[in-house]
């Protein structure tokens, strides 16, 4: 279930955005402060946030670098009815996906939540990919970490067994059992997961 968050201190305009967006079958919240919406249990789920860039008492730019720096991470569209050139460049400088005068047209609004939610679904689907991959990769022995690294250097059987002083055999072993475990396909495959996973190739000392 996707949720289209609206932090707007205007209660009509909460109003009018829960009702545009509960119309086109979406999950809404509204919020007319900043600390209500970060007290907001947040659902794990595709999401974005409708956000007015002049809030009572506070700024909206200002809450977004806070977003930003407390790693609170959902696509932004700003909305104003004082928006000018400047404050929209400063917005989508800092990550904001879109900027919409008041008033908009309904369906300009719905088309940029629908690919806020969407562009938010690829991110979560990203980090939830990468977390099972580390919580995989953590499954492996010392041993066939040490030996991965090896792996995806380009290293072979007989020149991992030579560097590590081991045999041969036992290196096609850990090499079989990290495979496994990593459900890598081929070299290449691994070599891209320990990408992802940040694992740095095994790399000779200079003489």
């Amino acid at each position: 279930m996707s949720v289209v968050y609206v932090l707007d201190d205007d209660e009509r305009m909460r109003l009018a955005l829960r009702n545009l967006l509960r119309s086109a079958g979406l999950h809404v919240e509204t919020f007319a402060s900043s600390r209500e919406f970060l007290a907001f249990p947040k659902l794990d789920a595709p999401s974005c946030l409708i956000l007015d860039i002049r809030l009572r008492g506070e700024s909206g730019l200002a809450f977004q670098h806070e977003m930003t720096r407390s790693g609170l991470r959902m696509p932004v569209l700003f909305m104003t009815g004082f928006g000018d050139i400047e404050m929209s460049v400063t917005a989508m400088k800092a990550g904001a996906l879109d900027f919409f005068p008041k008033p908009f047209r309904d369906q300009d609004m719905l088309d940029a939540v629908t690919a806020a939610l969407a562009r938010d679904g690829q991110r979560l689907a990203s980090e939830h990919a990468l977390a099972a991959l580390r919580s995989t990769y953590e499954l492996l022995t010392p041993r066939e970490k040490e030996v991965m690294a090896f792996v995806v250097s380009g290293l072979m059987n007989k020149q991992i067994a030579a560097q590590m002083n081991l045999s041969e055999i036992t290196v096609k072993i850990h090499r079989g059992q990290l495979m496994k475990k990593m459900a890598a396909r081929s070299v290449p495959d691994l070599v891209r997961k320990a990408e992802a996973l940040g694992v740095e190739p095994y790399r000779a000392s200079a003489p």
